[in-house]
């Protein structure tokens, strides 16, 4: 009943480009700068201003609320 199975897939050359790119990746990572994947983000974007202002103010303690503030009831009489 026990099976003898080998490796499946395809074998990997050690001293490929891939493998030298993904074990230029690791290290990269491991030392905690990018990894170079996906789409770099402008750091002088509006977006990228509004996300360090908001991650300024949750490191400074500052309750950030979701959503749209709600609407304030005005104590206007309604004529008939």
């Amino acid at each position: 009943m026990s099976k003898e199975t080998g490796k499946r897939g395809r074998p990997v050359v050690a001293g490929s480009a891939r493998q030298s790119r993904l074990d230029a990746r690791a290290q990269r990572a491991a030392q905690g700068l990018s990894t170079g994947r996906g789409r770099p983000a402008n750091q002088t974007s509006a977006r990228q201003a509004k996300l360090a202002e908001k991650a300024a103010k949750i490191a400074a303690g500052i309750e950030i609320k979701r959503g749209a503030p709600k609407k304030m009831a005005t104590a206007e009489p309604v004529s008939a």
